[in-house]
């Protein structure tokens, strides 16, 4: 279905983004990663996608936080791959603490990571796109761009914009073929989560098991976390032709969350 289709994937060495990255490579797009890791486990990933599915697959370790870098990845992937048409800006951090507390460096990482690297990724994406009148942009943003959470000030910040930045773009290309939207996942069991959950064990002095429990009993109804496959499986569909005039959505894979 997406053969010959080249994805670009932000942080999509490991967690969700990986997930995504091998799902659009099931459906026969070729692959451009972008993330942290040894050079031995990059290689890996990139033998294990090439070879399962028989589509090509490049690398680049640009810190996204850096708008230069990110410039310069998209046009990587161009020259390399021949084009970006499916762009999954998925990369982020996080960091919890009370407004009052939260560090001024911080706080401008956190911005500059899970939201402004998406403007800057779409910036350079997008005159690409409009040249073939096809384009897909997939921003990854969270439940936390559609509801808050104590102690989250940066991340439900840089989540909302990108929920916001998603809808200006679907409206600005509106009429053409490329069409963009936001996966907004809830608790999906990820390093990053599992950051959270060790954090919570540690500061309430009970078990991993107990604080994850705590932490789905929380938020999440499904009481289950959601998969990097199951968040892959969207992208897929954002990226086929059913899905050429749903654009500026948000698809919650939240087992709940925003229902309440």
């Amino acid at each position: 279905m997406l053969k010959d289709k080249v994805a670009l994937v932000t942080g999509s060495t490991g967690g969700i983004g990986l997930g995504i990255a091998k799902a659009l490579a099931e459906k026969g797009a070729n692959i451009f990663l972008n993330g942290f890791g040894d050079t031995a486990q990059i290689q890996k990933l990139k033998e294990e996608i090439s070879g399962r599915w028989g589509v090509r697959v490049t690398y680049n370790d640009a810190d996204i936080s850096v708008p230069a870098q990110v410039t310069e990845m998209v046009s990587q992937c161009i020259s390399e791959l021949g084009s970006v048409d499916i762009l999954v800006n998925n990369a982020g951090i996080q960091h919890t603490a009370a407004v009052e507390d939260f560090p001024d460096d911080v706080w401008e990482k956190v911005i500059a990571t899970n939201l402004s690297s998406n403007f800057y990724a779409c910036k350079a994406a997008l005159p690409h796109m409009r040249r073939r009148n096809w384009g897909r942009i997939i921003n990854v943003a969270s439940v936390h761009g559609l509801v808050g959470s104590a102690s989250k000030s940066a991340y439900v910040a840089a989540k909302h914009g990108v929920v916001g930045l998603t809808k200006v773009i679907a409206l600005e290309t509106a009429r053409s073929g490329i069409t963009c939207n936001a996966i907004c996942p809830g608790w999906v069991l990820t390093p990053l989560v599992q950051k959270q959950i060790d954090d919570k064990a540690e500061h309430q002095g009970v078990s991993r098991e107990e604080a994850r429990a705590s932490l789905l009993a929380d938020k999440q109804p499904s009481l289950e976390f959601a998969t990097p496959e199951q968040v892959g499986g969207i992208a897929v569909f954002l990226s086929s032709a059913s899905a050429d005039q749903i654009r500026g959505a948000t698809f919650s894979v939240d087992g709940g969350w925003t229902a309440q």
